[in-house]
């Protein structure tokens, strides 16, 4: 299998991966009000399913260069 078709596996699957995050059954987990020093949940959710999805978008992305160089 071509090293860049295999990457583009992987991405298709983060997408997958996000929709699931981002999902309102998922996220309804999170809506309980509670919150950590301050800041709901809900908010500390959203903002490290982001930052996770960017980080391993990035991750593959590098990883993929690395081998094609």
């Amino acid at each position: 299998m071509p090293k860049s078709s295999l990457s583009t596996e992987k991405l298709a699957a983060l997408f997958l991966l996000g929709v699931l995050m981002f999902s309102p059954p998922l996220i309804a987990i999170f809506d309980a009000g509670v919150t950590i020093s301050g800041i709901p949940l809900l908010y500390i959710y959203l903002f490290c399913a982001w930052a996770f999805c960017i980080g391993l978008a990035a991750w593959i992305i590098a990883r993929s260069r690395r081998r094609t160089n």
